[in-house]
C-alpha cells in the first residue's frame, strides 16, 4: 500500500491535468451558486417586505418564505454540481483509490448494505433512511475489505404529525475479514456514560445495558476509560480483546480524533467512524489545489485501507472454526 507522502504526490502530478480542468469548472460554479443564492435570498426578502409593507407582519406566512428560500438554494445547488462531482468523483476519486492498491473497485453510487449495518449490533432503533456513497471493495494483505460514507437516519413524528429526523449515524463504515468466526457477538462503543457521569454512576449507567448484551470489564484501565464493552459471551469477548488489539484500537481512537464504534460479529470487524459529513465530496467554495482539501481525501482513504495494517488483522494470530 503507498505511503500518504506517495498518494499526495499522486494527487498533485499524476492528477493535475484533470485537477486543473475541473479547479476551472469549480471556479464557475462557485460564481453561479453565489448568484442564485442571492437571487432566492432577494426573493425570500422580498416576500417578507411585501407582508410588512401591507400587513405589518411578520408571521408564519413570513417564515414560509425563508423556509422556501433554504429548500430552494439547497435544490438548486444540488443539481448545478451534479455533473461537476460526478466527474470529480469518477477523474479524481478513482485514480486515487486504484493508486493505493489496483485490487480496489470503487462504485460512487453504492454503499455497505444495510443489512451488514445492522448485523453490526453497533446501532439501535429503527432505520427510516439509509443513504450513502463511495463504496470501496476489495483484498488488502489477503484481507477482504469494504467501507463507504453512510448517513443512517430514524424519522418521529410529534403531536401534531409533523416529523422530526435524527441521525443514528452518519460517517465512514467499514467492514473487514478478521480470519475468525464468531460465536458470540462483541460490541465496543464510546464510553460517554463515565465522561459525563463520572467513574461510579457512569458504571451503573453502563451495567444496565439498555438492550444490550452483558456488559464486559477488561483490564486495561485506558480501554475501559475510552470505551465500553458489551457481548453475549465475555469469555469470546477476552479471547478476542487481547491487550494489544486494545491497544491497537485505543492508538486508532487517537489518530482519528472522533468516536469509533466496533463490533466483532460472524467472521467479520465492524468499524464506524462518526465524521458527520460526506468525506469524498468536491468543494465548490475552495479549491481543488489546496493542500488541507487535498490531504483531507488522502488521510481519509489512507485511513481506511490503512485499517488492515493498523488492526494487524493480516496476522492469523487466531484459526477459523
Amino acid at each position: 500500500m503507498k505511503s500518504i507522502g506517495e498518494l499526495t504526490d499522486f494527487y498533485y502530478n499524476a492528477l493535475y491535468p484533470s485537477l486543473k480542468a475541473l479547479e476551472e469548472q469549480r471556479k464557475a460554479l462557485a460564481v453561479k451558486a453565489y448568484k442564485i443564492f442571492a437571487l432566492i435570498a432577494l426573493l425570500a426578502l422580498s416576500g417578507i417586505a411585501v407582508r410588512w409593507y401591507y400587513f405589518h407582519a411578520l408571521d408564519l406566512l413570513s417564515l414560509m418564505f425563508v423556509i422556501a428560500g433554504a429548500i430552494g438554494a439547497a435544490w438548486s445547488y444540488r443539481h448545478i454540481i451534479q455533473d461537476y462531482r460526478t466527474e470529480f468523483k469518477m477523474r479524481i476519486m478513482k485514480p486515487l483509490i486504484e493508486a493505493i492498491d489496483d485490487s480496489l473497485r470503487y462504485t460512487p453510487v453504492a454503499t455497505v448494505s444495510q443489512s451488514l449495518f445492522e448485523r453490526s449490533g453497533l446501532f439501535q432503533g429503527r432505520i427510516d433512511r439509509f443513504t450513502g456513497n463511495d463504496l470501496v471493495q476489495g483484498s488488502i494483505a489477503s484481507v477482504d475489505l469494504q467501507f463507504s460514507d453512510l448517513h443512517v437516519e430514524s424519522v418521529t413524528r410529534d403531536a401534531k404529525g409533523n416529523s422530526h429526523r435524527s441521525t443514528i449515524f452518519q460517517g465512514l463504515y467499514i467492514v473487514a475479514e478478521f480470519n475468525k468466526h464468531f460465536k458470540s457477538q462483541t460490541i465496543i462503543l464510546p464510553d460517554s456514560a463515565e465522561k459525563i457521569f463520572g467513574n461510579v454512576l457512569g458504571s451503573w449507567l453502563q451495567s444496565k445495558s439498555f438492550g444490550r448484551d452483558r456488559l464486559i470489564t477488561l483490564d486495561n484501565a485506558a480501554f475501559e476509560k475510552a470505551f465500553v464493552v458489551y457481548g453475549n459471551d465475555p469469555i469470546e469477548s477476552r479471547y478476542i480483546l487481547t491487550h494489544t488489539l486494545m491497544e491497537r484500537l485505543l492508538n486508532l481512537k487517537q489518530s482519528v480524533g472522533h468516536n469509533i464504534y466496533v463490533s466483532f460479529v460472524d467472521a467479520n470487524i465492524h468499524i464506524a467512524i462518526a465524521y458527520n459529513k460526506d468525506l469524498f465530496e468536491p468543494t465548490v467554495f475552495q479549491s481543488l489545489l489546496n493542500y488541507d482539501n487535498a490531504m483531507s481525501y488522502i488521510h481519509a482513504l489512507n485511513l481506511a485501507v490503512g485499517i488492515v495494517e493498523e488492526l494487524k488483522l493480516n496476522e492469523r494470530l487466531w484459526s477459523k472454526e
